[in-house]
């Protein structure tokens, strides 16, 4: 019998657990934003921010978070954010 459930959340965990050694050095407005984005995009096959809002389940309205999202796109990837994911990925 498959719990699909439960397969979410473990996919989910192994996920952040993965953006935390990416994004571990970066405030936590970042960190927020690089585990939002990417869980919404995996979640949803999707590259749409409507889409990609719709798989995390926020209390706050759709348009707002589309707008969260979009700002944080707008000021583009702290260099911080790629070095640390450089040195992820080389290890």
């Amino acid at each position: 019998m498959a719990y699909f459930t439960s397969n979410t959340y473990q996919m989910k965990r192994e996920i952040l657990t993965f953006l935390q050694k990416v994004s571990g050095k970066l405030p936590k407005p970042d960190r927020k934003f690089t585990a939002d984005i990417t869980y919404g995009m995996l979640a949803s096959g999707s590259c749409l921010l409507t889409d990609v809002v719709g798989q995390l389940h926020e209390d706050s309205k759709k348009v707002n978070s589309v707008e969260r999202l979009t700002r944080c796109l707008g000021k583009g990837i702290p260099a911080k954010a790629l070095h640390s994911y450089l040195s992820t990925i080389r290890k």
